[in-house]
């Protein structure tokens, strides 16, 4: 049954607390906003909880006073999925989201650059700027057909340094631009890489490498240049980077004269294309990519020797009778030169969940919709929903597998037959098993009870 499974993951929270109260009041607080109606705010996972009636004080000060890390919330998911699904190498994506706010409160809120805005005309919103990590699941290993799922693993908080004004003097804007330096999505990135390479480590698992993959926004010298153990970075580059090889000739010259960059390695037809099968789109596919060995990138990677590949664009229809559409070229980056590029162009592949993740994260579950301001609460709330998310998913691939089967609730007439459940699927599953199994220890209610306080 998902809701025992579910709630026996919940329960591996308890190393995270000091108190066991303390443990089962998250787990009531997570069940709430992840199952609840309406906004996700802590109001409405009280009333949840049937406890609109009692003393509230103890469920925000859950967020706002008690010690606890976000980050030990996790590691339930890193324990557990990876030995059962990351047998082979462990593969994490990397990708930044903001989180809309409306209340000027929020002192880490600031205006991000809205991802939605057109390619014309760049809009901004007011928001937070989290960081996050998700362990991608490979389970076309298990069945050839199944696609993979990214399990979040981390959701941090990165707050941008704010600017000063126009009137600000020549003192305060050298102490911004300082400031810049090391107080950037770069620079957290490193640190979660360490951390969690880190933690793999103390999970036992030392022995695998970890890859990571991200998009152009990690695709500087501030990543490229940091010394790593037992972990790959790979992402994806711009078309005009300066590239070149080794100096071969004598003299104490490095780098070579000849610059290139990687839309010419795509344009030169002396390079010939190589093809692989990569499990893309629900089945194993033919990819064509040319790869380039010991590139220098002196801008971005110094001395650091690296590898660029160029994916050829990927043919699709949108549908069966239309016409053949193209996707972009791909130009990525890599500093192993050991790993098959089967395995590289898999993971980038891959990567694509993290996007899904931040889909259900913000359209199913109203992550940042949580009405707090105080701030251990602000970033503590999102990383508990993530968390939640994050079990949740995990505890339907070990309750029903990959596949959607007939434990879920039957699609629309309109809809066509999806290969795997989604979160909605998990969500309306869960509140059908809360609804059959009424006064459970965490207090749990009703269907009609759901309606009733999402209405009010």
């Amino acid at each position: 049954m998902l809701l025992e499974n579910f709630l026996s993951l919940l329960e591996g929270w308890a190393p995270a607390f000091r108190q066991q109260r303390t443990c089962a009041r998250a787990i009531a607080l997570a069940l709430g906003l992840l199952c609840g109606l309406g906004r996700r705010t802590l109001t409405r996972a009280i009333c949840f909880n049937h406890r609109q009636h009692r003393d509230w004080g103890a469920d925000y000060k859950l967020f706002n006073r008690s010690r606890w890390e976000p980050e030990a919330l996790f590691d339930p998911i890193i324990h557990r999925a990876i030995g059962k699904y990351c047998s082979h190498q462990i593969v994490v994506a990397f990708d930044d989201t903001g989180l809309k706010r409306s209340g000027k409160k929020i002192k880490s809120a600031r205006w991000l650059r809205d991802p939605l805005s057109p390619p014309f005309h760049t809009n901004l919103i007011w928001g937070q700027r989290f960081l996050q990590a998700s362990l991608l699941a490979p389970l076309y290993n298990l069945d050839g057909e199944s696609s993979p799922r990214g399990l979040p693993i981390r959701f941090q908080e990165v707050t941008p340094v704010r600017k000063p004004g126009k009137n600000a003097t020549p003192q305060q804007k050298a102490a911004y631009r300082e400031a810049k330096k090391t107080h950037n999505l770069s620079k957290a990135f490193v640190e979660m890489l360490g951390e969690l390479r880190h933690d793999l480590d103390s999970h036992g698992f030392a022995d695998q490498e970890l890859i990571a993959v991200g998009d152009g926004s990690f695709c500087n010298q501030t990543t490229f240049r940091q010394a790593r153990d037992r972990t790959i970075l790979l992402t994806r580059g711009r078309k005009d980077l300066r590239l070149c090889l080794a100096h071969q000739g004598p003299g104490r010259r490095y780098y070579g004269t000849e610059l290139f960059s990687p839309e010419s390695v795509y344009q030169d037809s002396t390079i010939p294309w190589k093809e692989t099968k990569i499990f893309h789109s629900s089945k194993y596919r033919r990819v064509r990519y040319k790869e380039v060995g010991q590139v220098l990138w002196r801008r971005g990677g110094g001395r650091r020797l690296l590898r660029l590949f160029v994916v050829a664009p990927v043919p699709y229809r949108k549908t069966k009778a239309g016409q053949l559409n193209y996707r972009e070229v791909a130009y990525l980056l890599c500093d192993d030169h050991h790993l098959s590029a089967k395995k590289l162009l898999q993971a980038y592949f891959d990567r694509w969940q993290i996007e899904i993740n931040h889909r259900d994260e913000k359209s199913i579950l109203g992550v940042g919709q949580a009405q707090v301001w105080a701030d251990l609460s602000v970033p503590r709330v999102p990383a508990l929903m993530v968390a939640t998310y994050s079990l949740m998913l995990l505890s339907v691939l070990e309750t029903y597998g990959p596949k959607r089967t007939i434990d879920y609730e039957l699609l629309p007439k309109w809809r066509h037959a999806a290969r795997r459940p989604s979160c909605q699927d998990a969500v309306t599953l869960l509140r059908k098993q809360i609804e059959a199994r009424r006064g459970t220890p965490t207090n749990v209610v009703g269907y009609p009870t759901m309606v009733q306080t999402a209405a009010a």
